[in-house]
């Protein structure tokens, strides 16, 4: 990989967030039976982040859960011959609720279509939303997410890369010529 420029500094996911945030709050009418599943790695403590937004200025604590795609995937044979499992950890009900499933980067669309088919095993939430920090196009899915921090048009041989101080060290959004 050739890094080729840094898209988004702390600050600016920061930003987005909080953004995120205020826009999951208002279109579901305030923070009640809302939930985030932060799919597994770097989703989760996006969900983590967008949930203290969320609890800072609602003062609503909202739960928070993270979600191992791996058994659900459409390419699992190409992944890996044994693919590891992580495990799912969703300690609370999604019966009745809106669940907000946040990934850091929407690509094809496939590990949203995935998180889909995993939160329908954990029960019949009444609605599922889609919030990712980064939208880089390509999709091969009928999928759109409904919170999107920054949409960052690519190429193919173009790899967005987000990285996290819960998982990296550091946070930005870079992108990378493969």
């Amino acid at each position: 990989m050739k890094f080729k420029a840094q898209l988004m500094d702390e600050a600016d996911i920061s930003r987005a967030l909080v953004r995120i945030s205020h826009e999951i709050v208002e279109k579901n009418h305030g923070a009640e039976d809302l939930c985030l599943i932060g799919i597994k790695t770097r989703g989760v403590p996006l969900a983590q982040r967008l949930a203290q937004n969320i609890e800072s200025f609602t003062g609503t604590k909202i739960d928070v859960g993270k979600l191992d795609i791996t058994l659900y995937r459409d390419d699992l044979t190409t992944i890996a011959k044994d693919p590891v499992l992580s495990d799912t950890d969703v300690p609370f009900s999604v019966e009745g609720k809106t669940v907000v499933l946040t990934d850091d980067v929407i690509f094809t669309g496939r590990t949203a279509r995935a998180a889909l088919d995993a939160v329908m095993q954990l029960g019949r939430p009444s609605r599922i939303e889609l919030a990712v920090l980064v939208d880089r196009g390509h999709t091969e899915l009928p999928i759109r997410p409904n919170y999107v921090g920054k949409n960052i048009p690519s190429s193919l041989s173009e790899v967005v890369a987000v990285h996290l101080t819960e998982h990296d060290g550091y946070t930005d959004v870079c992108i990378n010529e493969k």
